[in-house]
């Protein structure tokens, strides 16, 4: 268990960070974890940009009232991002789930539809910084080369193992 432990916190990863959040406590964490991080000020406020898996993470941080959200132009910034990034994710920011967070978590779920945004909702830094590395490790070039190994390997052990793949090789 400890290796497992070792690999992970080896890890590290370049991430592009729009400027606007450059004070953010999850700017701090990736930091601590001595991970690569540029900033920029061309990218969308609020952007988490992992290259090396091309993976967007949008950063939302909900104060204001569900019904809000269109005049404070959220849904257009959203919309932007979604056009923009092929594999990209929201991180919605929500301490506790209440009545406006569902709200706010169900208009947006509702607008993007159907696209290629997925939505995560986090509940602290610590636990959106983990989440997102989770993914880019696991989408990233090495990595995910070594799932797909692993995936087949199961496969071909499954099929050579199973029952009912006998019984059907035995039919034919």
């Amino acid at each position: 268990m400890a290796a497992g432990r070792e690999t992970t916190s080896q890890w590290k990863t370049t991430v592009i960070i729009s400027s606007s959040i450059q004070n953010n406590e999850s700017c701090r964490i990736l930091s601590a974890q001595q991970h690569r991080i540029r900033f920029s000020d061309s990218i969308t406020t609020g952007t988490f940009i992992f290259p090396l898996s091309g993976t967007a993470f949008l950063f939302v941080e909900p104060q204001e009232r569900p019904e809000d959200l269109e005049e404070l132009g959220l849904m257009d910034q959203i919309k932007n991002f979604v056009e923009i990034h092929r594999n990209c994710f929201l991180l919605l920011y929500a301490p506790f789930t209440g009545p406006k967070e569902l709200k706010t978590l169900k208009l947006i779920q509702n607008r993007f539809f159907g696209s290629n945004l997925k939505i995560l909702t986090v509940r602290n830094y610590a636990e959106m910084v983990k989440g997102m590395l989770i993914i880019v490790k696991a989408t990233s070039k090495p990595h995910v080369d070594s799932i797909r190994d692993r995936m087949l390997l199961a496969r071909a052990h499954i099929i050579e193992t199973s029952p009912v793949w006998e019984m059907l090789r035995d039919m034919l």
